[in-house]
């Protein structure tokens, strides 16, 4: 059960409303490459933050049930990477080992390989499936497809802000699955738009286990930290006048 929600802290949900076309009309390759350009650009500008996390997982067997919190403290540098300290934990100490430490263990993991992780094309094919508005926000809905067997990418839909270019949402499964004992995981993810940058809001995992039940692990962003100093700007709007 621990393998299936390592992907879901590896790559570091809104509600759908009626259709609302962006304001500029691109194809698939275009709106990939505004969505690296914005990727680069907030990776120069977003050097340190802090945040707080609460991990919560749940399993619901046949004959008994098990339950698991982590309350965690983040601290973010651009060089460095990510450093994880539990503040507190409770619940099904087996949980707690196995399945939330493991996933804040692939996360840190993942940090050090992002090029291989990245929503990308050198990672993904990607397809334009049409648009919807966000949270009051026009989108552009892609199907994405992983082009390798890397566990810690996945395939499925995304949604990327039309004025951003940044990732605000994610239905996606893992590309291979994580273990034989499960069935593969539905992922549902959001971004937000905190202090003009793209971050992690919320994260849901919904697995089920083989031999009887289902495991549905959550994992909620925020608050953020973010130093004054840094500027959004440099991970702004994406000029679309060029394509």
């Amino acid at each position: 059960m621990a393998a299936a929600f390592l992907l879901s802290a590896a790559w570091s949900w809104a509600q759908t409303a009626g259709a609302l076309a962006p304001a500029t009309t691109l194809d698939a390759a275009q709106i990939v490459q505004a969505l690296e350009r914005h990727d680069q650009m907030q990776a120069k500008a977003l050097e340190h933050y802090r945040a707080f996390r609460h991990y919560e997982i749940e399993y619901r067997g046949f004959f008994k049930g098990l339950r698991a919190q982590m309350d965690v403290e983040l601290e973010y540098d651009a060089a460095s990477g990510k450093t994880f300290r539990v503040t507190s934990e409770s619940g099904s100490h087996a949980l707690c080992e196995r399945v939330l430490k493991r996933a804040i263990d692939s996360e840190r993991d993942a940090f050090k390989d992002r090029d291989a992780y990245a929503l990308s094309a050198a990672n993904y094919s990607f397809q334009l499936l049409g648009s919807e508005t966000l949270d009051g926000r026009p989108s552009y809905v892609l199907q994405v497809d992983p082009l390798s067997a890397n566990p810690f990418l996945y395939r499925g839909k995304i949604w990327v802000d039309a004025a951003d270019f940044a990732v605000s949402k994610l239905e996606v499964q893992p590309a291979q699955n994580p273990s034989v004992w499960i069935s593969q995981p539905l992922i549902h993810h959001t971004n937000s738009r905190i202090g003009g940058f793209w971050l992690p809001q919320e994260d849901e995992s919904l697995t089920k286990v083989r031999i009887g039940g289902r495991a549905v692990m959550t994992i909620r962003y925020g608050p953020y930290q973010i130093p004054q100093t840094q500027s959004p700007q440099a991970a702004g709007n994406v000029d679309t006048a060029s394509y």
